[in-house]
């Protein structure tokens, strides 16, 4: 049974559009999910839930009214959508409402569904990771394996007549170790995941993702401290894409833009970065972590260019700020659950491959610094600044990757360093995470080629 039954959801909404206001959507939810957590050698926890309601939206003079119940029921949706007509004060009164277009997603090829397998299965994985975390050198001290799968059933209608379905599949698992030498202390982390089942784990299985997380943080103990200053930076394609998506993405999402919050806003058809630069953000790669047929507003999830060839091309826009702006939705309203009201978010963020290859670009460097695995960091959206950890680097010396350093930061601003890159790899690497924003978090991943920086300041030891 699905998850509208035993009552006409367009009756909802000529409820909810009874003060007033120009748009109303109810957007359904019925998500599965369990979690696992090992710690302190063991199992620490095993969680399993269900969670099932619906958000119903009215925007009025271009606010929103929001309200959220998890009565599905007609009486209860009722109630919640008296709450928001009840808070529309002058808007123009709705129309006539009616179905116009339903479509249903096709889903992404998916073999192994996490939420059909057997918990113990799952333990399992959590329990192989952990262990080869452990078993990879004596100077590991601690391991965290977090495992999570969620299979969330979604539906939208709104006041237009759209009707939109789509079944989504996500799995995650994380691996974080600690070494200690002394008073030395390092961290490893390592993660995979996306919109995909249990198959996964065929190419990327749990040993494998837990002894990188290790090895990383045992190298680390006798990586010597980086040396501080300004100087060439190469960015790996296995850096991921933090630095775009955190020092750019979010200064191109439309909400930031239009209120001149963003570095970004006002700049449209300007050059804001090097020509050989391109940026994107895509919906639609199979099976990544941001990935969807529609956003949580109903709208088809597209690859949108937004600066192509170092020029704006484009925001990140959701359906209030196309209101609000006279652009069109992008794809890009996106939300945690039923609890909350769509934002202008990110999915997979990408700089698009160039044409140098990742070895000449580090071959072009008589001295500098690559950064294999980037950390977190913090971004002022409105004027670019940025700061980020560098958790895996190495020193380049006469054109080859050198000898581990470890304590550097990146610090610099987006925009500047956007329009320095002056060499793009033809390669490109992901990495995926959580990004959070207004309160709510989303899954996302970005990505990147390998990128030559010719100057960018390094935080670590002084000359």
């Amino acid at each position: 049974m699905g998850l509208i039954h035993g009552f006409d959801p367009f009756e909802i909404l000529k409820a909810a559009l009874k003060g007033g206001g120009e748009y109303a959507d109810i957007y359904f939810e019925d998500t599965a999910n369990t979690s696992i957590v090992a710690e302190e050698n063991r199992i620490e926890k095993v969680i399993t839930g269900r969670d099932r309601g619906a958000g119903i939206r009215v925007i009025a003079n271009l606010k929103t009214y929001y309200a959220y119940t998890n009565d599905l029921t007609e009486k209860g949706l009722l109630e919640a959508a008296g709450i928001v007509s009840k808070g529309v004060r002058g808007g123009k009164a709705g129309g006539s409402i009616g179905l116009l277009k339903k479509e249903k997603a096709p889903g992404f090829d998916i073999k192994e569904l996490p939420h059909k397998a057997d918990l113990k299965d799952k333990v399992k994985l959590v329990n192989r990771a952990n262990s080869t975390a452990w078993a990879f050198d004596k100077r590991i001290r601690q391991v965290r394996v977090m495992y999570g799968d969620a299979f969330r059933k979604l539906a939208l209608v709104n006041s237009l007549g759209d009707f939109v379905e789509e079944d989504r599949c996500a799995l995650l698992l994380v691996c974080n170790a600690v070494s200690a030498e002394g008073d030395n202390i390092q961290t490893g982390y390592e993660p995979v995941g996306g919109i995909m089942g249990l198959e996964a784990f065929k190419d990327s299985p749990p040993e494998a993702i837990a002894e990188t997380a290790a090895r990383r943080a045992i190298m680390m103990l006798s990586a010597k401290r980086a040396p501080g200053g300004r100087m060439p930076v190469v960015l790996s394609s296995d850096a991921g894409g933090t630095m775009i998506h955190e020092a750019v993405g979010h200064g191109l999402e439309a909400d930031l833009a239009f209120q001149n919050l963003s570095v970004y806003s006002g700049k449209m058809g300007q050059q804001v970065a090097s020509p050989l630069v391109t940026v994107i953000d895509d919906a639609t790669i199979p099976h990544k972590r941001g990935s969807f047929f529609f956003d949580d507003e109903g709208t088809p999830g597209e690859k949108t260019v937004l600066v192509e060839n170092g020029i704006l091309k484009s925001y990140m826009c959701d359906r209030l700020n196309s209101m609000k702006s006279g652009a069109r939705s992008t794809g890009n309203g996106r939300r945690e659950s039923y609890h909350h009201r769509p934002i202008p978010r990110m999915t997979n963020t990408i700089i698009a491959p160039g044409k140098d290859s990742p070895d000449a670009i580090v071959k072009s460097l008589e001295m500098g610094l690559f950064v294999k695995k980037m950390g977190g960091g913090q971004v002022n959206t409105v004027n670019g600044d940025f700061v980020f950890e560098v958790t895996e680097g190495y020193l380049i010396e006469k054109g080859k990757i050198g000898e581990p350093v470890r304590g550097a930061t990146l610090t610099g601003n987006g925009p500047d360093i956007l329009m320095k890159i002056d060499m793009v790899g033809d390669d490109l690497g992901f990495s995926i995470g959580t990004c959070g924003k207004d309160s709510q978090g989303v899954p996302v991943s970005d990505a990147q080629p390998t990128l030559r920086i010719p100057e960018i300041t390094v935080g670590g030891e002084a000359k």
